[in-house]
C-alpha cells in the first residue's frame, strides 16, 4: 500500500485508524545521534486531536513508545521503531456507513483497487496514519539540528481570509497555526461558522525551511523540489503545492523572475531555494492547498457497494479545518526529505573521495 519512502533514511508507517496502534519504523539513522523521547512527544502533541474546538474531538493521548534503535538518549544505528497506541477509536460511529462510499474520501478508490469495503475511520487512508510520519519527522529533525536547519509551517489562508503578515512564533502557539495575529480571529470565525453549518473549510499552509545548505538534491529525476512536492502530495488533504513564487511566475518575464546575484549572494528568492533541482542555500519556500475536510454532517448523495444511489449522513468526530493539524505533518515530511538528501550527499561525497 505504498507505505515506504526514502533512499538512505527509509521510513515505513503502519497501523489503521481504528486498529490497536499506529507507528513507524525508521532505518538508516547513523549511530550516536542525540534523540530523546520528549523531542518526539513534543511533535506528536502538536498534531494531537481533542485539544481545541478547531480540531477533532477524538481524545488520544498519542504517547510514543520507543521500541528499538535508541538507548540512553542516543541512536544505535539499528532500525528505530516507534509505536503509538489508539485508545479512543469509536468504530460504532461508522457502522451505518459500512456499505456506503463517503464523498471526498478514499472509500471508493480503495474498493476498486483492493476490493475492500469502507473501513472504520478510513483505515490506512485516515489522517491518523500521519502519527507515524510526525514521529519519524522528529527523528529527522535530530539529524538536521546540527546543520542549523529550521522548519516552520503556518496557515496563511482559511476560506477567503488571507494573512497579510507572517509571525511564525505566534503561529506555532495558535491552535489553527494562523500566521497573522490580526487575521487569526477571522480565520477562527471561518472554521467555527463551517462547523456550525455541519460543514468544513479549506485553507493554505506556507512551509519555510531555513538553514538548508546548498547542494542538496540531484538533477533530473532526483530533484529536491520534486521530492519535496511528492512528500507534500503524499499527505491526504493536500491538493496543490507551489514552490517559490509558484503559479505567479506564469505572468512574468524572465527579467523579473530571475534571482540575480551580487558578491554577497542572491538578491531575491523567486525560485524558492531550488535551482536545477538542487538547493541554493536560500530559504526553501512551499505553499500547500488544503482541501476542506470531507467528513461533514450534512446529508450527501453517494453510492453503495451494490452500485445503488443512496444518501449518506456521516457521524463521528472530525476536524472542521485541517490546516492546524497538517502543519506539523508537513514539517515532518520536509524534515524527512531533507535529512535523506543530506545523507545521500554525504554518501556521494564519500564515494568520490
Amino acid at each position: 500500500m505504498g507505505s515506504f519512502s526514502g533512499e538512505i533514511l527509509k521510513v515505513a508507517t503502519f497501523g489503521e485508524s481504528h486498529g490497536p496502534a499506529v507507528g513507524v519504523v525508521v532505518e538508516g539513522v547513523p549511530a550516536g545521534i542525540a534523540l530523546e523521547r520528549q523531542a518526539i512527544q513534543a511533535e506528536l502533541d502538536r498534531r494531537r486531536p481533542g485539544t481545541t474546538p478547531l480540531a477533532s474531538a477524538r481524545q488520544e493521548a498519542d504517547q510514543v513508545e520507543i521500541l528499538s534503535g535508541v538507548a540512553e538518549g542516543r541512536t544505535l544505528g539499528s532500525p528505530i521503531a516507534l509505536l503509538v497506541r489508539n485508545t479512543d477509536a469509536r468504530s460504532k460511529d461508522y457502522s451505518a456507513l459500512a456499505d456506503k462510499f463517503r464523498p471526498g474520501h478514499a472509500d471508493y478508490t480503495f474498493w476498486r483497487k483492493y476490493g475492500l469495503p469502507p473501513q472504520p475511520g478510513g483505515g490506512r487512508s485516515s489522517g491518523r496514519e500521519t502519527v507515524g510520519r510526525v514521529a519519524a519527522g522528529a527523528v529527522a529533525r535530530a539529524l538536521l539540528e546540527p546543520l542549523g536547519v529550521e522548519i516552520a509551517a503556518y496557515t496563511i489562508q482559511v476560506g477567503p481570509v488571507k494573512a497579510e503578515a507572517i509571525d511564525p512564533a505566534f503561529a506555532r502557539e495558535h491552535p489553527l497555526r494562523a500566521a497573522d495575529p490580526d487575521k487569526a480571529q477571522a480565520m477562527v470565525d471561518q472554521v467555527m461558522a463551517a462547523r456550525s453549518a455541519g460543514d468544513s473549510v479549506g485553507g493554505v499552509l506556507e512551509l519555510v525551511i531555513t538553514g538548508a545548505p546548498a547542494g542538496l538534491g540531484d538533477p533530473v529525476f532526483g530533484k529536491l523540489d520534486a521530492r519535496l512536492g511528492g512528500a507534500m502530495f503524499s499527505i491526504g488533504a493536500v491538493k496543490g503545492v507551489e514552490i517559490g513564487d509558484g503559479f505567479a511566475v506564469a505572468a512574468r518575464r524572465g527579467s523579473a523572475n530571475n534571482d540575480q546575484m551580487d558578491a554577497d549572494g542572491f538578491l531575491s528568492n523567486h525560485a524558492g531555494g531550488v535551482l536545477g533541482g538542487i538547493s541554493n542555500g536560500m530559504p526553501l519556500v512551499l505553499r500547500l492547498a488544503i482541501k476542506p475536510t470531507p467528513s461533514i454532517s450534512q446529508t450527501q448523495r453517494t453510492q453503495n457497494l451494490a452500485g445503488e444511489a443512496v444518501q449518506i449522513n456521516i457521524t463521528g468526530r472530525h476536524d472542521p479545518c485541517l490546516c492546524g493539524r497538517i502543519a506539523p505533518v508537513a514539517e515532518a515530511m520536509a524534515a524527512l526529505v531533507l535529512a535523506d538528501a543530506w545523507l545521500m550527499q554525504k554518501a556521494q561525497a564519500r564515494s568520490e573521495a
